[in-house]
């Protein structure tokens, strides 16, 4: 199985001359980018990459001066943002109520929903491996440009592990982020296919707000991993922010700029943190089985207006994210499992009944068996069930609803 990483490198620059070439370089490709995108979106999203090369190849190298890699590029890093863009509007249908019966439905978005082209504002370029950037002997970088080859010095603790000969490396991302000049390299490596015989352990993960992670294993044992000083933390970002919105000022817009790029750092390395956690806790040959959290909303309408916004999600699939390149390169592996009756569904009788939860006391209590936990536990262990399921041969194993053990 071949897994990927991006290793994020800042650029020691030596000179104004190539920081110049740099955004150069940069501008031109976010300017054709823009090109490309609108002629997607003026002809029915075509992204059959042979016939946007027929079309736009010269066009791109005339008009930008870009070089022929470049413009290769420009189409493919366009036909990449789209389809990401059409896989995240389907992973978020549209909903709406019918006024005159109450009923909720969803409808599926795709590509059509778009009003106006992508739009691609923040310069930078993609690069690829040999053609547009290598690594030197010397242990430098050459970074290829619109005046020609440049060489600066990658600044990246632990950058040499990935010279072992076990990684291949791939497309390289330029940009610049404070005034600061990166380049994000893409690296591939073969590891081991995980192999259900050889499993050691099965830990269901149940993700919330007042425990961003609860873990319940095979030996029964549970972990909670507590959210309320993060969250207490995230309603100090929301109240500063909020702050600086009804300011209005220049000066306001640019701290909440600096602001929105902080706070993601800082979910980033909170989320980096537990997934991290959470693969050393159980180590290598473990299956940690998370519940499908699309469409699933943590909004909550009793608490007041100004707490609501920060109590309404968490960068969840990021962590699902970490905790699975984490887990593969630990030999493990993470699957989804239907999120359908997990917090409703008594782990002892099997009971399914929205009313045992009490979402006040955060409780559990089963009124056919009489079994009482905290309600995050409860999610866990009827996750791990599934998991064990999953283990079993069961390849989407899923309760259903059941008034009866």
């Amino acid at each position: 199985m071949e897994m990927q990483v991006t290793i994020k490198t800042k650029l020691k620059i030596s000179n104004s001359e190539i920081a110049l070439s740099f955004s150069k370089t940069m501008e031109q490709y976010r300017q054709a980018c823009n090109y490309v995108s609108e002629y997607i979106f003026n002809h029915d999203f075509d992204m059959k990459q042979s016939r946007l090369n027929k079309e736009l190849y010269t066009k791109l190298r005339n008009l930008f001066s870009l070089k022929s890699q470049m413009a290769q590029s420009v189409i493919r890093t366009v036909i990449a943002r789209y389809k990401t863009v059409k896989t995240q509007m389907a992973r978020k249908p549209y909903k709406y109520q019918d006024q005159n019966t109450g009923e909720w439905y969803r409808e599926v978005r795709d590509l059509t929903w778009l009003h106006k082209p992508i739009s691609f504002n923040r310069p930078q370029v993609d690069l690829q491996r040999n053609r547009d950037w290598s690594y030197l002997s010397s242990g430098q970088l050459s970074i290829n440009t619109l005046d020609g080859r440049v060489k600066v010095d990658p600044i990246c603790h632990g950058f040499n592990q990935y010279f072992d000969g076990t990684w291949k490396f791939g497309l390289a991302k330029l940009l610049k982020s404070s005034g600061k000049w990166y380049l994000h390299i893409s690296a591939t490596k073969e590891v081991t296919d995980f192999d259900k015989q050889t499993v050691k352990h099965v830990v269901g993960l149940d993700r919330g707000l007042r425990f961003l992670a609860t873990s319940y294993d095979e030996q029964g044992k549970t972990v909670f991993f507590d959210g309320q000083a993060i969250m207490r933390k995230r309603a100090k970002y929301q109240k500063l922010r909020a702050t600086l919105q009804a300011k209005g000022t220049k000066s306001a817009k640019r701290r909440l700029k600096k602001l929105s790029g902080r706070e993601n750092r800082w979910i980033s390395d909170v989320n980096h943190c537990l997934s991290k956690t959470l693969v050393q806790k159980y180590g290598a040959n473990t299956l940690f089985v998370l519940e499908n959290l699309n469409g699933v909303s943590f909004e909550r309408t009793d608490l007041p207006k100004a707490l609501r916004n920060q109590n309404k999600s968490w960068a969840f699939y990021q962590l699902e994210q970490f905790l699975t390149y984490k887990a593969h390169l630990n030999n493990s592996e993470v699957v989804e499992v239907s999120a359908k009756y997990t917090s409703q569904r008594c782990p002892k009788c099997g009971v399914i009944k929205k009313d045992n939860r009490n979402h006040e006391k955060h409780e559990y209590h089963c009124d056919n068996c009489d079994y009482r936990s905290n309600d995050d536990r409860i999610g866990a262990m009827n996750i791990q069930l599934l998991g064990t399921q999953y283990i079993s041969g069961q390849e989407q194993p899923k309760f259903e609803l059941t008034t009866n053990a």
